[in-house]
């Protein structure tokens, strides 16, 4: 089931992971992996793209016009326990 929550901050990790928190205040790790075989997030390879993440309109978005849909982030994404591991000085903000 597709759950309906805006990001409220994302940060990029390495290996393409993406620390993210939504508007319920959960704090999940998303595997971005995956997704960049694909179009157009192949463009995200290049991992200066990829730390180029920021939250606008409550989902992840990047330069150049591409973004993921929130409902894809929550539902592919698994719980981290201690919310206090984002690093709020380099999280975008909605």
């Amino acid at each position: 089931m597709e759950t309906l929550l805006d990001v409220v901050r994302v940060k990029a990790k390495p290996e393409y992971m993406l620390e993210l928190e939504f508007e319920n205040g959960e704090v999940r790790l998303f595997d971005f992996a995956p997704y960049l075989e694909k179009k157009p997030f192949d463009q995200l390879k290049d991992t200066t793209s990829f730390y180029g993440a920021h939250v606008n309109y409550g989902t992840v978005c990047w330069p150049g016009d591409l973004d993921i849909a929130p409902e894809t982030l929550y539902d592919g994404s698994v719980p981290i326990a201690d919310k206090n591991r984002i690093n709020t000085s380099n999280v975008e903000s909605a």
